[in-house]
């Protein structure tokens, strides 16, 4: 932790807040373009018949480094449909995200704003607000989450390379998952590491080593899930 005279925004803290009244009309069923930015703009997924006026969980999924939302959308869109909460896909606006190239800055902006768009439409259930994310993706939103554990319940992390948290705030639940067969981000270095400082910081943690590579898995996908709904750790 450094001390308060740290800027917030520079360490990744977020202005956003769920409890805020609505004050535009609900998107369609479906992918959404939220038509903030003229490059790389944020997508919506909002499944069917979801009431606007009723709090519905909602998760924000980052993509990892030259991703896109296209290439993130498959780990989690069909979970979004079929269990019914929000999924927020934010893109970065250069290659990788702000905070792996030099910290914190135009993407911490165009998420506060994204997000903002999302709870101007509906009415976000704030006990189930997850970040979540792939590689560059995972250490982002593991980064993330943890500074903003204020509004931040739950945070989904897939083979993350780093965490980088100067302000600490509230004790979101993690879900940390990563591939022994990882070649490109070694486990003893990454997700081992990562397990062993959260655990020691207090984190309710569920810990998932499994036999992969560098790729996200689709059964380690569909417990994370679960985690975040249900408020289980998976067997």
């Amino acid at each position: 932790m450094l001390d308060g005279a740290i800027d917030p925004g520079l360490a990744g803290r977020l202005s956003f807040t769920p409890a805020v009244p609505r004050t535009k009309l609900a998107l369609p069923a479906g992918r959404n373009d939220l038509g903030l930015f003229a490059e790389r703009d944020a997508l919506l997924v909002v499944p069917e018949g979801i009431d606007p006026d009723v709090p519905t969980p909602l998760m924000v999924l980052f993509h990892g480094g030259g991703g896109s939302a296209q290439k993130i959308l498959p780990m989690m869109e069909q979970h979004a449909l079929a269990r019914g909460f929000l999924l927020l896909v934010p893109q970065s606006l250069f290659p990788t995200w702000d905070i792996v190239i030099a910290g914190n800055g135009p993407d911490r902006e165009r998420l506060d704003q994204a997000l903002a768009e999302v709870a101007a439409r509906f009415r976000i259930d704030p006990a189930h607000i997850a970040f979540a994310g792939h590689s560059d993706g995972g250490s982002y939103a593991l980064s993330l989450g943890l500074t903003n554990g204020r509004f931040v319940t739950h945070v989904i992390v897939s083979s993350a390379g780093f965490m980088s948290v100067h302000l600490q705030e509230g004790a979101p639940r993690v879900f940390l998952s990563h591939g022994i067969e990882d070649t490109q981000i070694p486990i003893d270095r990454s997700g081992r590491a990562h397990a062993r400082l959260l655990k020691g910081a207090g984190y309710d943690l569920t810990y998932l080593e499994y036999q992969g590579p560098h790729a996200w898995q689709p059964p380690v996908a569909a417990l994370s899930v679960g985690f975040f709904l249900d408020d289980a750790a998976p067997a």
